[in-house]
C-alpha cells in the first residue's frame, strides 16, 4: 500500500521540514533506541513516530504524544526540488 501524505501539528503550532520547508510527510513508528533492542529489552522502549518529508526525505522524529496528523488535502509535492 502506497504511503499516504500527511500534515502534523502539535497544539497550533504546524510542523514543517527543517531542510526544506514542506510541510507534507508520511508517518512511520520506529523504535527510539537501538541500544535497548540489541540488550534484549526493546520492550521497555517508547516509539516515536518518525515523520519523513514527502519532498526531500528528511527524516523528523517526535515522542510527543500531542503531535497530531491530517490528511493532506492536496496532492502532496513532487519528491525532489522544484
Amino acid at each position: 500500500m502506497a504511503p499516504k501524505p500527511v500534515r502534523a501539528v502539535i497544539g497550533e503550532m504546524r510542523i514543517t521540514c527543517q531542510v526544506c520547508g514542506s510541510d507534507v510527510f508520511r508517518e512511520r513508528d520506529v523504535l527510539n533506541s537501538v541500544g535497548l533492542e540489541f540488550m534484549k529489552m526493546a520492550w521497555a522502549d517508547e516509539t516515536a513516530t518518525g515523520l519523513i518529508c514527502w519532498r526531500c526525505g528528511f527524516v523528523h522524529l517526535f515522542v510527543n504524544r500531542d503531535l497530531k496528523l491530517h490528511r493532506a488535502d492536496k496532492q502532496p509535492p513532487e519528491r525532489g526540488f522544484s
